[in-house]
């Protein structure tokens, strides 16, 4: 392929990705609870998902600092909305688990996310969408996979 056709492409990418991206957020944000943030959602979310987790592994998956995961944790603490568990074996271990508020409050905001996701969708037909999640799930793990020092190494 060549150089201007690439570069067509990566202006489309880039802009689209943008687009989605931020319209994306705003309409969860508008789903969402107004006591959570989209972060914290997230953060409940994968919580209730993996059932309980620490910080640590909060800040691999997040792709973030350690002190970025801290001040969502302890904001979702002081809401009542998860617990800390120390491990019996090695009290350094602290685990995450949601509370029964917390459970609540993820279902609730679930089911509104849910149906906004339902709604657009529902406008694809089912081949159309099953390639577009098999895509972006490529995409996915291409994004985990990327050796930023190999691209320094192409300039």
């Amino acid at each position: 392929m060549d150089h201007q056709k690439i570069q067509e492409l990566v202006d489309r990418y880039i802009s689209v990705s943008f687009s989605v991206m931020k319209k994306g957020e705003s309409l969860i944000r508008d789903q969402i609870s107004d006591d959570l943030t989209n972060e914290q959602h997230t953060t409940l979310r994968y919580i209730k998902k993996t059932t309980n987790c620490t910080s640590t592994e909060l800040s691999e998956v997040f792709s973030v600092k350690k002190s970025a995961i801290t001040a969502i944790i302890n904001r979702l603490t002081d809401k009542e909305l998860i617990t800390r568990t120390r491990d019996q074996n090695d009290r350094r271990v602290v685990y995450l688990t949601l509370t029964e508020k917390g459970e609540d409050l993820f279902y609730k905001t679930e089911q509104k996310i849910c149906k906004l996701v339902e709604h657009f969708i529902t406008q694809f037909d089912e081949k159309e969408i099953e390639a577009f999640i098999k895509t972006y799930e490529k995409l996915s793990m291409i994004l985990e996979n990327i050796n930023i020092e190999g691209l320094e190494d192409k300039k």
